[in-house]
C-alpha cells in the first residue's frame, strides 16, 4: 500500500508522496472517581537527542518525513498503513503467551516487540507504534476494558454535561509505557542509522517512527455509545437532541489528545497519525461541525509546538470529505477505497 497526500493550501489537489520542491519552514485531585492528577506533557526531549547525522555533521530525515514535509527525496516512500497484527505468523504466537490486548499495548517491552514485527517482515519506510486509538482514556477519567469477542467496553459511558465536567485533563503518568516505548524505538532505529551511511541527499532509509491518536469524534463514539456500535444511534441522538453535550465532550477530548500528541512527539514520534475512522459516518455537513473543528483544534495546537513535525489524517470512507480533509492544516491525507 502506498501512501497518498493532500499537501496543505492544495485543496481538491490529492498525489502520492513525491519528490516535491522544498518550501521554507520555521526550524524547528479530587474525589471524583473520574478524576486522575495532570502531569507535564512531554519528556523534554532535546533537538539533537535522537537525530540522524552524516559524518559532516549534515541532518538525516527519514525519506516518509521528508515527503511529508514537502521536501524532495530519491523514491516515494512505501508504508503499510497498519500496525503489527493478526496477519504475521510472530504476532499469533506472541499472542497465545500474552492473551490480553491491554497487557500486549500497555507493556512497554511488548510494545516495542511488536511494533518492530512488520518493520523485520517488509522493511516498510514507517514503524508506528503499537497501541489502540483508546488507550490514552484511562488517563482521561474514562475506564475502559477491552474484551476480546466484543471489543472496546466503557461501563459508565458520558450521556450529560455533568458526565463531561466530571473528565479530568490527561494524565501522562498514566501513559508512561507509551512516552518509554517511543524512546526505545528511536534508540533501536538510531542503532541501526549509526551502522550504515546515509545518502548524500540528506535522506535516510532508516524508517520514521510514527505515533498516533484518534480523533475527538472518533474516541466519542465509544465514548458515548459505551461500545463498538455499527449504527451509531446513541451519539446521532445526541448530537440532535442535546449538541451542547457532544461540542462539550469533544472539545474536552480535543484538548487532551492535542497535548498526547506533543507527548509522542517529545518521546521521539517523528510523525503522528491522526485516525478519524469513524469520520465517515458522518455527513459533509455534519462532519464540519462535529468533526473537523476539533481536528483543527488538535492540528494548530501540534503545530505551534512541533512545526516540523508531519501530522497524517485518516478517515475510514471519506471520499465526500477530501477536500474538507485537506483544509484542517494535516500536512497529508489518507485515502482509502472510497476515493477513485
Amino acid at each position: 500500500m502506498e501512501a497518498w497526500s493532500c499537501p496543505r493550501g492544495r485543496i481538491g489537489h490529492v498525489r502520492k508522496l513525491r519528490a516535491r520542491a522544498a518550501r521554507p519552514r520555521v526550524p524547528h485531585s479530587s474525589g471524583n472517581p473520574r478524576c486522575c492528577r495532570r502531569a507535564s506533557a512531554g519528556t523534554n526531549r532535546t533537538a539533537d537527542e535522537y537525530s540522524t547525522r552524516t559524518a559532516d555533521g549534515a541532518e538525516v530525515m527519514p525519506r516518509l518525513v521528508k515527503a511529508a514535509l514537502g521536501m524532495p527525496v530519491d523514491r516515494p516512500p512505501a508504508w503499510m498503513m497498519r500496525q503489527a497484527g493478526r496477519y504475521q505468523k510472530a504476532y499469533r504466537n506472541l499472542s497465545k503467551k500474552h492473551p490480553g490486548f491491554r497487557e500486549r499495548s500497555e507493556t512497554t517491552d511488548l510494545i516495542v516487540e511488536i511494533s518492530l514485527q512488520p518493520w523485520h517482515s517488509f522493511k516498510p519506510d514507517g514503524i508506528i507504534l503499537f497501541s489502540d486509538i483508546l488507550t490514552p482514556l484511562n488517563a482521561m477519567g474514562i475506564p475502559f476494558e477491552i474484551d476480546e469477542t466484543k471489543g472496546p467496553l466503557i461501563m459508565d459511558p458520558v450521556r450529560s454535561l455533568e458526565d463531561v465536567r466530571r473528565l479530568c485533563r490527561i494524565d501522562f503518568e498514566a501513559l508512561t509505557f507509551v512516552g518509554d516505548a517511543l524512546k526505545t524505538l528511536r534508540k533501536e532505529v538510531r542503532s541501526a542509522a549509526s551502522a550504515k551511511a546515509a545518502g548524500g541527499n540528506g535522506v535516510s532509509d532508516d524508517p520514521a517512527v510514527l505515533g498516533f491518536v484518534g480523533s475527538p469524534w472518533t474516541l466519542a463514539t465509544y465514548i458515548v455509545e459505551g461500545q463498538s456500535t455499527s449504527t451509531y444511534k446513541t451519539i446521532k441522538k445526541m448530537a440532535d437532541e442535546a449538541p451542547e453535550v457532544l461540542h462539550a465532550l469533544c472539545s474536552n477530548v480535543a484538548e487532551s489528545i492535542a497535548s498526547y500528541c506533543c507527548y509522542q512527539i517529545e518521546a521521539g514520534a517523528q510523525c503522528i497519525q491522526i485516525f478519524d475512522s469513524w469520520g465517515g459516518q458522518l455527513p459533509p455537513s455534519q462532519w464540519d461541525k462535529l468533526s473537523r473543528p476539533y481536528l483543527t483544534t488538535i492540528i494548530e495546537h501540534v503545530k505551534r509546538k512541533h512545526p516540523d513535525i508531519p501530522l497524517v489524517l485518516y478517515a475510514n470512507g471519506s471520499g465526500g470529505l477530501l477536500e474538507r480533509m485537506g483544509q484542517t492544516g494535516a500536512d497529508v491525507v489518507g485515502l482509502d477505497w472510497s476515493v477513485d
